[in-house]
């Protein structure tokens, strides 16, 4: 019992470290506090919204930004902050999700394919490189005219364009980590193969896998906006950011602010995002040094 009370502890204090040393960078504290602001607004945002994401006032259609809408409205009187607000969630939910999804299979098969090599790493990589041979958002349209225009199609579609990019980063990492001595200890006291993969060289990978998770996640973001934009993504009336700037460009001489301020919101994200795994980079190149 003592064990796990002082490891908790010893964890948090980690993560209060790593967290002072990220704000220690300017660029970093700025990325990593949009982040945190964007996540805050879209776990806020079904209470905080003045209006709901399809609320119509056909009175109120075309207006300009003021104090009864602090964003103006649409051409359908729809309140462009709460659109934007509410699309906060949406699109976090689908680029963190598929994200995630993403690098869960591609760690996965990365350690498998880097530590046991032969054959069969041979036919996962090569797989891969099919895969990335083709630019992500052309893998993307490809797969959705399969799939359909859904929300889960998206997930299903980040899941297999950014796990092969995650995959052969961390079998990169496992290449170089599982000629160690540790790990070669640990085969020769019988270990199963599933404790060694994750408990003798996962920690080792954790740190650049942090980076390239942060990376993934800014191009998420933009991926399910293009595709948004794009209109083959999620559909109408959902409030996605992409699809808003899509919607608004047919109106733009009339009602500009309903195109600038979710392409402001995505600008604003991924920038913060960048410099945020920028920030992180930074920190676990300086440990490793």
């Amino acid at each position: 019992m003592a064990t796990h009370t002082g490891a908790a502890p010893s964890r948090g204090r980690r993560f209060v470290s790593q967290l002072r040393r990220l704000y220690a960078v300017p660029t970093a504290a700025f990325g990593t506090t949009v982040f945190v602001l964007f996540l805050a607004l879209a776990l806020l945002g079904p209470w905080i919204a003045p209006y709901g994401a399809n609320q119509q006032d056909y009175q109120g259609a075309r207006m300009a930004p003021s104090s009864l809408h602090w964003f103006g409205t649409d051409h359908l009187g729809r309140d462009v902050f709460s659109r934007v607000l509410l699309g906060a969630g949406e699109i976090l939910w689908l680029s963190g999700g598929g994200t995630l999804l993403a690098v869960l299979c591609g760690t996965a098969i990365g350690l498998l394919s880097g530590y046991l090599g032969g054959w069969l790493d041979e036919l996962i990589m090569r797989l891969f490189d099919s895969l990335l041979a083709l630019p992500a958002l052309l893998l993307a349209l490809l797969m959705l005219g399969i799939l359909g225009a859904s929300a889960w199609s998206v997930l299903i579609v980040m899941v297999v364009v950014y796990t092969p990019i995650v995959a052969r980063v961390v079998r990169s990492v496992v290449l170089s980590v599982k000629t160690r001595g540790f790990v070669e200890a640990a085969r020769l006291q019988g270990e199963s193969l599933g404790w060694i993969l994750f408990r003798e060289i996962l920690p080792s990978v954790l740190p650049t896998l942090a980076v390239e998770t942060a990376v993934r996640f800014s191009y998420g973001i933009f991926l399910v906006a293009s595709l948004g934009f794009l209109g083959v993504g999620v559909q109408p009336p959902s409030p996605n950011w992409g699809l808003m700037v899509k919607e608004a460009r047919q109106t733009i001489s009339q009602t500009p602010w309903a195109l600038y301020y979710p392409a402001g919101a995505i600008s604003i994200l991924v920038i913060g995002v960048n410099l945020m795994a920028d920030g992180l980079k930074r920190i676990f190149q300086t440990r490793h040094d």
